[in-house]
């Protein structure tokens, strides 16, 4: 009976004496917000925008001011043929105008008569404008306008990018966590299997157990640390893995120390890392997706485009007139007797090729309409699904519990009845062997309802608050 009670004492005594390493908890929030702030793919998603802002400034650099300065001098068997000066200076505007103030300065023996100026040289203001192809929209205006949505596009299309990257980033956080908890319950197993052996053992001694007691505890023991050893080293690899994702701030990569470990109470937190815990599906706004709004910003460059190829079915016609006077102290001087203007009017006669790039742009636009929709759907069938995933596994996690919870009990009465002969080392390994099925399928179930939870996430394409 002594045997029994020193048997009973190693099994229930809380602790057994084990002394662990002092750790430190990383948690999801702290990762993630490394992952965001440091991971170079996040910060190569950042050059979408700064590259989106470089083509609006060289956008708008069409419409700059220009000074243009045009001079031809010839000089011939110590004859000067002609010496040409033509200075001007432009500014286009958003329309299909443009002011232009000029100065001519020409003499010579052999210069043309047309380009005979006063002494002291020519001015002119004047401006010039298309009235038909190229008033109302021209390639300067959309440049302009393609690269103002291109920049709005980039933003979304940034968020997209830093999305999937927290999402790979939380799987890996995930599945090192479930390796944790894995290797947490070998650990406690294993520890409950060096007890039962060393009793056994004792009671073989002692004349109370058979022999062949202590040869299934040492087969249950080596079991123990075998499946111990293969989930350690899945925990090195998950924690490898989690390194991929963690970087300094100069790009210098992260290797994770054996002290740190997972937040066991992730599960208490997830929703507001995610920044889901207020979301609802009835009230999910899908105009605010970030892939959406990226593509309607593609569908108004598109229009803007179409607007283009339509503009140039029509017929160029353009019209410029300028002042001239030599006076250039004098604005009064300025009047419609001394003046240059000039026509220009251009158009094809079948116009294939302004018809088929019309065409072109019509059907570029309709195949984006088509495919805006098709995202809409897709994406609210989406977050529909994984929200009845997520009530699903409520009901799933609720009996897994109470799975783990029997099992727990059934091991400890069979404990009890081993204690006091009434029953055999077999049915004691069963009954364990059973627990820890149990607890790695609670495992297994919280790592998929973690992962569903980031889908949602990345579905939503909700951003994290940092």
């Amino acid at each position: 009976m002594k045997t029994y009670i020193l048997i009973f004492l190693l099994f229930f005594t809380s602790g057994y004496f084990a002394q662990e390493k002092v750790a430190s908890v990383m948690t999801l929030s702290e990762y993630l917000g490394y992952v965001k702030n440091y991971h170079p793919i996040v910060k190569q998603a950042h050059l979408i925008i700064n590259e989106s802002e470089a083509k609006l400034l060289k956008a708008r650099g069409a419409f700059d001011p220009k000074i243009e300065v045009d001079f031809n001098k010839k000089q011939f068997k110590e004859k000067e043929y002609y010496n040409k000066l033509n200075a001007a200076f432009k500014i286009p505007t958003y329309y299909g105008i443009e002011f232009k103030a000029n100065f001519e300065n020409n003499d010579g023996y052999y210069l043309n008569p047309e380009n005979t100026v006063p002494e002291d040289g020519l001015y002119s203001a004047g401006v010039s404008v298309s009235l038909l192809k190229g008033l109302l929209i021209n390639t300067r205006m959309a440049s302009l306008k393609q690269a103002k949505f291109f920049l709005n596009q980039a933003k979304e299309d940034q968020q997209i990018l830093v999305n999937e990257i927290l999402y790979n980033a939380s799987l890996s956080y995930f599945n090192w966590l479930k390796t944790y908890h894995q290797n947490s319950v070998y650990k406690e197993f294993l520890t409950n299997a060096e007890i039962r052996f060393k009793a056994t053992k004792i009671a073989f001694l002692e004349g109370e157990k058979p022999a062949i007691d202590t040869t299934e505890a040492s087969i249950t023991l080596k079991t123990r640390k075998l499946n111990l050893e293969k989930s350690r080293i899945k925990l090195v690899k998950s924690s490898l893995e989690l390194s991929n994702f963690l970087w300094l701030n100069d790009n210098t990569p992260v290797e994770l120390k054996e002290t740190i470990i997972p937040d066991i109470h992730t599960v208490d937190n997830v929703d507001v890392t995610f920044n889901i815990a207020l979301f609802n599906n009835a009230n999910f706004d899908i105009t605010n997706h970030p892939k959406i709004k990226s593509l309607e910003y593609k569908i108004k460059s598109l229009r803007i485009d179409k607007n283009l190829k339509l503009n140039n079915l029509l017929p160029k016609l353009d019209v410029q007139y300028n002042f001239l006077t030599e006076k250039r102290n004098q604005i009064n001087s300025l009047n419609t007797q001394n003046y240059k203007a000039g026509i220009n009017f251009k158009v094809p006669l079948f116009l294939r090729k302004e018809r088929g790039d019309f065409k072109l742009s019509k059907i570029k636009l309709q195949d984006k309409k088509f495919e805006n929709e098709v995202a809409k759907v897709a994406i609210k069938n989406k977050v529909n699904a994984i929200q009845q995933e997520l009530d699903s596994y409520v009901l799933q996690n609720s009996l897994t519990t109470d799975i783990v919870k029997d099992y727990g009990t059934l091991l400890k009465a069979e404990d009890r009845k081993f204690f006091l002969g009434e029953s055999s080392l077999f049915l004691v390994n069963y009954r364990e062997v059973k627990l820890i099925e149990a607890k790695l399928k609670a495992i297994d179930l919280e790592n998929t309802f973690f992962k569903t939870k980031a889908s949602l996430f990345k579905a939503t394409g909700i951003s994290i608050v940092e």
